[in-house]
């Protein structure tokens, strides 16, 4: 197990809501253990398993949910 965290910066998060649906699209993929928003900054802080998730994967999450992510 290799723990890794990853801090992402995420356009078009402003509310609370988005903080939800960001860290509910984050929580779904395996080896995920830890989503933080700073909606203050735009940025997201997700703690992962690095043998079971990839950089690729979170990024994919949150684009899913209609953000744009660096």
């Amino acid at each position: 197990m290799s723990k890794e965290t990853a801090e992402l910066r995420v356009d078009g998060m402003s509310c609370s809501h988005c903080e939800n649906a960001v860290k509910k699209a984050l929580g779904k993929i395996p080896g995920v253990s830890s989503v933080s928003v700073n909606l203050d900054d735009g940025t997201v802080a997700v703690e992962y398993d690095a043998s079971t998730a990839d950089i690729g994967q979170l990024k994919a999450a949150i684009a899913g949910e209609g953000y744009g992510v660096m």
